[in-house]
């Protein structure tokens, strides 16, 4: 067996070659992050190994640094092992008392780490190209939330230039209430345009919903508004709502582009009653290769959803006061956490497990904690199956 360690940098790696019988093939040398570099690697690897040798490459988990090297090796056929850099640290200080750590020590400490762990599971080209869906579902989750920034300033700018407003309409973020505001940002603006105007404003904005009586409310109230007139705040506030605009069709490209994807992939995780294309998408991306993991167990420590566990002599604080790790895929958190939620509402078994859960005296976020097991277990199964969701 020969195994190569790679430590990743953004403009240039090091390399490690090792045999099986602890004989450095090819002590640590550099190569630049270009296609010049990859073809060197390619060719020191073969000049030392044999056709019969098994090797075995490994690199860290650094991001979008290993991403390029990663798919180069892949197209080569070479076995590709991706391990967590907080394995190799752990790892590295197991090999020595002394606080070294240079990008040399690292390419020698994966090399070495390859040829002990047996426990590794090699990189797949279906994980590697499930990189795409794992960069859109979280490129949505980064834009949802500066929406939701977004929105908060609007209720706080609507505050200060119109407080009645809120009491008038079901929320502020609605199509018809932004397009009000992007024209009339402000009571005394209201106040001052003409009922024909705002009438034919909210009608067309709202397709038809909101009338005459909608816009005579909204006059009368602007009319009394202890609003402050601040140009500045209304400039905000208009910029803002258009900030919003922008990011709602962005989003919806994004979710077109994650619908095409999900169509390919055919899964079954959708057939689940709560789960939809997005939230479905955003598990499936940060799990990547199921085969990567022997148990449901795993993911969920994957996840960092498995409960704490620490013992020294006779203090025990494992078991029924243990918290979540939170280690891991925060995403992932994330998604199997609010899925639950929904799968909760929306399936009666799971239903009805939360409510036991809950009426063995569990906190609602315990008890959700203990169904997102279940799920998981559940969406295990299914994708190793391939089968869709059948209530019990």
């Amino acid at each position: 067996m020969i195994c190569v360690g790679i430590d990743v940098a953004k403009d240039k790696h090091d390399c490690f070659i090792l045999s099986s019988d602890g004989e450095v093939l090819a002590d640590v040398f550099t190569i630049q992050n270009n296609a010049e570099g990859f073809d060197t690697l390619l060719q020191t690897i073969r000049l030392c190994t044999r056709p019969q040798d098994i090797i075995k490459v490994g690199l860290e988990a650094t991001g979008h640094y290993s991403y390029n090297i990663l798919g180069f090796l892949l197209d080569k056929d070479l076995a590709t092992y991706v391990i967590n850099p907080l394995h190799t640290n752990l790892y590295r200080k197991s090999l020595s008392l002394r606080k070294t750590k240079t990008d040399r020590v690292d390419a020698r400490t994966i090399a070495t780490m390859l040829m002990s762990d047996v426990d590794l599971k090699s990189y797949t080209d279906t994980a590697y190209h499930n990189e795409e869906l794992k960069s859109l579902t979280r490129y949505r989750f980064d834009k949802v939330k500066e929406r939701a920034k977004l929105k908060q300033s609007v209720s706080r700018l609507v505050t200060i230039l119109f407080p009645e407003l809120e009491k008038l309409v079901p929320t502020l973020h609605m199509a018809s209430v932004y397009a009000l505001l992007s024209e009339f940002p402000g009571a005394k603006q209201i106040a001052g345009v003409h009922l024909t105007r705002l009438k034919t404003l909210l009608k067309e904005a709202s397709r038809g919903h909101y009338g005459r009586d909608m816009a005579t409310e909204l006059r009368d109230a602007a009319r009394l508004s202890v609003g402050s007139v601040m140009p500045a705040k209304s400039l905000e506030l208009q910029h803002t709502i258009r900030l919003i605009r922008e990011l709602d069709a962005e989003i919806d490209d994004i979710e077109a582009a994650i619908q095409i994807m999900m169509d390919e992939i055919h899964s079954p995780i959708t057939t689940i009653p709560g789960i939809g294309i997005r939230m479905g998408a955003m598990i499936l991306a940060e799990i990547g290769d199921f085969s990567r993991f022997d148990s449901p167990d795993k993911i969920l420590a994957y996840a960092g959803m498995s409960p704490s566990t620490y013992q020294s002599g006779q203090l025990s604080l494992s078991g029924t006061y243990s918290h979540m790790e939170k280690r891991g895929s925060r995403y992932l958190r994330y998604a199997i956490y609010n899925a639950t939620k929904y799968v909760c509402l929306w399936d009666p078994t799971f239903s009805a497990y939360l409510a036991k859960k809950r009426a063995e005296g569990k906190h609602y976020n315990v008890a959700i904690s203990h169904a997102a097991k279940k799920l998981v277990r559940l969406i295990y199964a299914m994708e190793k199956s391939q089968r869709p969701y059948a209530a019990a």
